[in-house]
């Protein structure tokens, strides 16, 4: 009795805790939560988008705003949805380029 207590002790405190990461790891896309990019990371996808050979920073740029985009890329090279879910990310952030960089980028 005592090992299917501890059992559904240990099963409920691992589905509250997979809970609170699946919720505390979803994106926000409203627009009620402001630019997505930052100017810098503005800056640096357009740099990206040239032809002149991009530095650490670029894509350091391009990485923060992918991962934004909900792109988090596994450390353990197992991710059954890449390439999907990086094109996934991929294309909210040339959205988010072509929408919020382009005034910026043009001085406006």
């Amino acid at each position: 009795m005592e090992n299917v207590l501890a059992s559904r002790v240990t099963l409920t405190a691992l589905a509250l805790l997979l809970t609170g990461c699946t919720i505390g790891g979803v994106p926000q896309y409203g627009a009620q939560y402001g630019p997505h990019l930052s100017p810098t990371e503005c800056r640096d996808l357009a740099a990206l988008k040239s032809q002149a050979p991009p530095t650490m920073a670029e894509h350091q740029s391009e990485l923060a705003a992918l991962r934004k985009a909900g792109y988090n890329p596994s450390p353990w090279n197992d991710d059954p949805y890449y390439p999907d879910d990086l094109q996934a990310a991929q294309r909210l952030v040339d959205y988010w380029f072509a929408t919020e960089c382009q005034a910026l980028l043009n001085g406006g």
